[in-house]
């Protein structure tokens, strides 16, 4: 019902925002990804899902079209309410809750707090085909880049690291650029360790 919201940012906080639009103000819920890239300037865009129950009226907002696509699809499985999308987007990139339910990657959403092995395979069960599909990838150009990953982790822990630290080193590292070699995301890896 309500697309976007254009107009003075008059609040701005990890949370939420609120945005005046011709003299109302809207409270909007957001991801830490949407803070992140949400402008200090006065005047904003801000794409938006607007939520009714019976209880209450929610509006949740987007710094892009993308995030609200993949917090849309969240919505749709079973068990995954508005405030556990909003905390996966606030947890992983979209990009990388895309990759990671394209790839069947369990351990990826599992690490999102809240989020159980049960729960995660179901995002991944309902959702595979889905991104697969709207976004048009092949599923061998991800398998591949997450060979990079697996291959990276592995050099890391031989190198002692403990794996809970390298995998946040090396998800960083193919969040900034995805398309580097082992070798370059282990060097880049261990800059961060």
């Amino acid at each position: 019902m309500i697309h976007h919201l254009k107009g003075k940012l008059i609040e701005k906080n990890p949370t939420h925002l609120i945005v005046e639009c011709a003299g109302v103000g809207y409270f909007v819920n957001i991801s830490l990804n949407t803070f992140s890239k949400v402008p200090d300037a006065e005047n904003v865009q801000i794409y938006t899902h607007l939520q009714v129950k019976e209880d209450s009226h929610s509006l949740f907002g987007f710094a892009e079209k993308s995030e609200r696509e993949i917090f849309r699809l969240l919505l749709s499985v079973s068990g995954i309410g508005s405030s556990t999308a909003r905390t996966m987007l606030s947890s992983l990139t979209p990009i990388q809750i895309r990759d990671a339910i394209a790839t069947g990657d369990v351990p990826t959403i599992q690490s999102i707090k809240g989020i159980g092995a049960k729960t995660a395979q179901r995002v991944i069960l309902d959702l595979k085909d889905k991104i697969l599909k709207i976004y048009n990838i092949d599923e061998v150009s991800l398998s591949s880049n997450n060979t990079n990953r697996d291959e990276a982790l592995s050099a890391l822990e031989v190198l002692g690291f403990v794996r809970k630290q390298a995998e946040k080193a090396v998800d960083k590292v193919l969040g900034q650029d995805p398309a580097l070699s082992v070798e370059e995301t282990i060097k880049q890896a261990l800059k961060n360790l």
